[in-house]
């Protein structure tokens, strides 16, 4: 007779084995359906929700909700029995839609909320937001909630912000179409991001992590504050293929974060340098965060242009914050790695080709030939599993490949739990038209001022994306706060952008910043004194976003003189902000000094080329100088 254990660990093994199948399914659908055939939209989305949904409640079992307490053997039984009922009503609910598409879509398109659609659709709801409460915490569907009951009762609520007030049928009608749960957000997970996921999955699977820490190591080790630099540069490479800041700063931190430690950083640095470092993934080209896939939808440009102009605000992020952790060593006099623990820079770069060749194919699909991002990272995808194939040093093994679908359903989880979510907070949105107020409400505020609603617009940026994922962050910003931008007069993809930034440093703005909490942790550090050091070393974050609404040369990338005035103007306001947060050049500057710089940073920043050269001149010639003063 088998004991408690023994029954556990058959337990596992099947959900481990029911998560393969599902995970190879998955890559399987996904593929086929850009290559092989096509679903419907609505049709697909229903398969990548039953899918996604399927994994969170395998990997988030509702007996993790009760860590801190230990439970009886009834209890987990009680708790596994609760878990697969939520998937079979996961898989009925979600076959219907797949199975009886033609009557779904009837019925939607009728308005005609059916016992079958109001059931099925309230279920789901629930569903979701337990599956974000188990992966995401319980911020989001706090929100979403709240949403649901401001759809209700809004003909209770007097002013700007009242409506007439909706039933439950008729808002779970919303909630289960395609303006909520299957809209845009599931849309562009199912679409964009989920093939991505796998191309990062992959490029993983064939040790990009590690290749990409050596790189980073050798390149830039030996130089002073080498540990920090090194953080910089391999967080930037990761985060190219992996888009979240969480898993960039438990993938590089556990690393760099002791290293850092180790060679004379404070720990609230340490930690800052890299969740500043993480963060920056989602906003590097060419694969970005999640949410640029979404932002590429909702704003209606394709997602090459989102690549392209986000090079130069991303390429400022990392160039002021390489600057200021290279001052931050002067300050405490942090030398390089010993030369013993560096590897050699041919050596690395050798070993990295063939991670580089996939994302070359990626960039030159995307960006030269114009092929859809679909396209682009399933043949990337491919391009790396071939790469992975040949090499004999470290063949990609069978055994690796279904590692990369099962790692690949792993990430979704958060993506759709967020994605899923955000649909019913933009459904409700869509019914009441709450977008539109709240549009009009920061137009009103912001007495039709531009700047005073970018600041308005930025603060409620960091409160929504308070302990939320970037993507969700984004959306209900989008759907909230776009519009007014637009309507005083900014570009429709300078003002997505925007948000998306802020959406995307909420993750070190205190007091809740998930990716300085992740590093606090490896750091052994408060996670606010880590926070409050991130906004610090982060400050072009802030910057930036206010920076390319009022000069959209920023966002430009040509053969011309336009940008190569943007570009030197780039350089000078990185350099010069850096310079003028901390202090130094190659040693303690008096505070005169520092304001001059401050003064060079905003005069280049400016969208007139002349007073923008007569920075960078002004930069060069006192840069320069306090240099040759240092040296003799």
């Amino acid at each position: 007779m088998m004991d408690k254990t023994d029954v556990t660990s058959v337990y596992d093994t099947i959900v481990r084995g029911i998560i393969v199948f599902v995970s190879l399914f998955a890559v399987a659908l996904h593929i086929g359906n850009y290559t092989a055939f096509t679903l419907p939209s609505i049709q697909f989305y229903a398969y990548h929700v039953m899918i996604g949904l399927v994994l969170i409640f395998l990997y988030f079992p509702l007996e993790k909700s009760f860590k801190k307490r230990e439970l009886s053997c009834s209890a987990h039984i009680v708790c596994h029995i609760i878990d697969w009922a939520i998937i079979l009503a996961v898989l009925v609910i979600n076959l219907y839609v797949i199975i009886d598409f033609d009557n779904y879509v009837q019925d939607m398109q009728s308005g005609m909320v059916t016992q079958k659609i109001f059931v099925f659709g309230l279920i789901l709801s629930v569903i979701v937001l337990e599956s974000a409460r188990r992966v995401l915490g319980k911020s989001l569907p706090i929100i979403a909630l709240v949403a649901v009951v401001y759809a209700l009762f809004g003909d209770k609520i007097p002013g700007l912000f009242g409506h007439r007030g909706y039933s439950l049928p008729r808002i779970v009608l919303a909630l289960f179409s395609d303006r909520g749960i299957y809209g845009v957000p599931t849309g562009t997970c199912a679409a964009n991001v989920y093939l991505f996921l796998i191309f990062a999955a992959y490029l993983n699977a064939s040790g990009a992590d590690v290749i990409f820490q050596n790189l980073a190591l050798a390149l830039t080790g030996k130089q002073r504050g080498g540990p920090a630099k090194m953080a910089i540069v391999g967080s930037a490479l990761f985060g190219t293929i992996s888009g979240s800041c969480v898993a960039n700063v438990v993938s590089t931190g556990a690393f760099t974060i002791p290293l850092m430690k180790r060679n004379g950083y404070p720990s609230a640095s340490a930690g800052a340098i890299e969740a500043v470092a993480s963060t920056g993934g989602q906003i590097m080209p060419p694969v970005m965060g999640a949410a640029a896939f979404v932002l590429a939808d909702i704003a209606g440009v394709p997602y090459s242009v989102v690549c392209i102009g986000a090079v130069i605000p991303a390429v400022m992020y990392y160039l002021c914050l390489f600057k200021m952790v290279d001052l931050e060593a002067v300050r405490y006099n942090i030398k390089g790695i010993d030369l013993q623990e560096v590897q050699d820079v041919r050596k690395s770069v050798l070993r990295s080709l063939k991670l580089f060749i996939p994302i070359a194919i990626l960039l030159v699909l995307l960006l030269v030939i114009g092929t859809t991002p679909m396209v682009a990272a399933i043949y990337a995808t491919l391009a790396v599993i071939v790469c992975g194939v040949i090499d004999p040093k470290d063949r990609i093994t069978g055994r690796k490949l279904v590692n990369g679908a099962v790692a690949a359903g792993r990430s979704l989880c958060s993506v759709l739990s967020a994605c899923a979510t955000s649909g019913i907070i933009v459904g409700v949105f869509s019914l009441t038209g709450l977008g539109l107020k709240f549009s009009n409400f920061i137009v009103q505020l912001g007495s039709n001022s531009l700047l005073l609603s970018l600041v308005l617009s930025m603060l409620v940026c960091a409160m929504l994306g308070m302990g939320l994922p970037t993507t969700a962050a984004y959306i209900v910003c989008a759907t909230a706060i776009a519009p007014a931008l637009i309507n005083l007069g900014v570009e429709t993809f300078p003002a997505h952008l925007f948000l998306l930034f802020f959406a995307s440093i909420s993750a070190i703005t205190p007091p809740v910043a998930v990716a300085s909490y992740a590093a606090a942790s490896i750091a052994n550090e408060n996670p606010i004194k880590v926070s409050w050091t991130a906004c610090k070393i982060g400050i072009t974050g802030f910057i930036l976003p206010f920076a390319f609404v009022l000069n959209t040369d920023y966002l430009h990338i040509g053969l011309d003189v336009r940008t190569l005035v943007t570009a030197a103007s780039a350089v000078v306001v990185s350099l010069s902000v850096a310079i003028a947060v901390q202090g130094y050049v190659e040693k303690k500057l008096p505070v005169v000094l520092r304001i001059v710089f401050l003064g060079i940073a905003v005069t280049a920043i400016t969208p007139y080329k002349i007073p923008s050269l007569v920075a960078a001149i002004l930069f060069c010639v006192l840069y320069g100088l306090l240099i040759a003063f240092h040296k003799t």
